[in-house]
């Protein structure tokens, strides 16, 4: 017993001599400016070149506390080069500028085409009443009536 109780002096002494100090360990990149300040030596708790996780991000304020299914997943914070969908003729219900989904289908950009005619939007059929030619997509129906189309103006001569 008195052994033990020597060796546990002698530990304590020891610790208390020893230069050796707790490392802390930084688990965010935003602490690490002020871990440096202050501590000689720390470890990272993280990559410190890892890329961005573009999914975190957001310039829309209101979406960063959102947890709905319809909240935005992605923002772009930039680009390069051109958009396909965009920045070169396409059709419709392709256009990024006025998504087919979200907005009314007479709406087109400078770059959209009637899907059925081949021709700038809007052509003549564009909000006709029957079969508005606005509302075409890639579907097996629209492509129907655009095989039957490109074959009447062939017909005709067009």
């Amino acid at each position: 017993m008195a052994e033990e109780n020597v060796d546990k002096k002698s530990a304590v002494i020891l610790l208390e001599e020893s230069p050796v100090r707790a490392v802390v360990c930084v688990r965010k990149k935003e602490d690490t400016k002020r871990f440096e300040e202050t501590e000689d030596c720390f470890i990272l708790g993280f990559d410190p070149y890892e890329s961005i996780e573009l999914c975190k991000l957001s310039l829309d304020e209101t979406n960063n506390h959102r947890n709905d299914d319809d909240a935005a997943e992605i923002s772009v914070v930039a680009e390069k080069g051109q958009v396909a969908c965009r920045d070169y003729p396409h059709s419709r219900h392709l256009c990024i500028k006025f998504p087919f989904t979200t907005t009314p289908h007479q709406s087109y950009c400078e770059m959209c085409y009637c899907y059925v005619c081949d021709s700038a939007a809007p052509c003549k059929y564009w909000t006709q009443l029957a079969v508005p030619h606005c509302d075409a997509d890639s579907s097996a129906s629209w492509k129907e009536r655009r095989k039957m189309k490109k074959e009447f103006d062939i017909i005709i001569g067009h």
